[in-house]
């Protein structure tokens, strides 16, 4: 008999998996594809000490910005992570650790590491700080730096469509870092918007294949945040 990989709930999802110092990869781009009910199973958990690797922090009191609000991270390896005055204070204040990457070094460090690929050369950053205490060599004429993959003990992503063995489908922009990161974790959770009965989806829509997929949470409600609303001024009246 096949064991079920669906949850009733995102501290269901995460029971047994959590504990202090442990590393997490956490989908999205700004609070676009973020699995926001999993981070808040994260918070909910007293989880601490830990290492998070997402493209940004969310923002203040959004995502990963609770996690940072209640001290449970203590070191970010990101790429952009402009919109969160906590994660700045905490920065400068000396109270938590950063790795800063280029934004396609992150991606690729994270997709070499669902690759089983343990390094990986690139210009991006040769001459930089980014290249200081790294091994640099020279291809063809060009300096490369030398960068090691990512993989984490769990990874969080969001979904919009999935079937109950994880088959995951992602709306748009939403795909974002999700796919990769699915990939590169011991144990995988995907929150999603719609769960539907395995053979009904095309398998041609299918983006990442149930099997990097351990456990799966259909959320009863999802809430859509815009990070910046930008608008069109208004013409001048007449």
């Amino acid at each position: 008999m096949a064991v079920s990989k669906t949850y009733a709930s995102s501290v269901e999802a995460l029971a047994g998996l959590l504990h202090d110092g442990m590393t997490i990869m956490s989908g999205g781009f700004g609070l676009c594809g973020i699995p926001e009910a999993l981070i808040d199973a994260v918070k909910e958990s007293g989880a601490k000490n830990l290492t998070v690797i997402s493209n940004n922090a969310g923002i203040d009191g959004v995502g990963l910005g609770k996690l940072l609000e209640t001290r449970q991270i203590a070191k970010m390896i990101s790429s952009y992570v402009g919109e969160n005055a906590t994660f700045a204070k905490q920065y400068l204040a000396g109270e938590l650790q950063i790795e800063f990457n280029p934004q396609g070094t992150l991606a690729e460090r994270i997709r070499a590491g669902g690759a089983g690929i343990p390094a990986f050369f690139t210009r991006t950053g040769a001459g930089t700080k980014v290249a200081e205490g790294k091994e640099v060599r020279e291809f063809d004429g060009h300096q490369y730096v030398m960068e090691r993959s990512l993989f984490a003990d769990i990874a969080l992503v969001h979904a919009w469509k999935s079937d109950k063995e994880g088959n995951l489908v992602y709306n748009m922009t939403a795909r974002n870092f999700n796919p990769m990161m699915a990939t590169a974790a011991k144990v995988t959770i995907a929150e999603v918007e719609v769960l539907v009965e395995n053979g009904e989806i095309n398998p041609d829509h299918i983006i990442t294949p149930g099997i990097f997929v351990h456990r799966i949470v259909k959320l009863d409600t999802v809430v859509k945040r815009i990070e910046q609303r930008t608008v069109r001024k208004r013409a001048a009246a007449e």
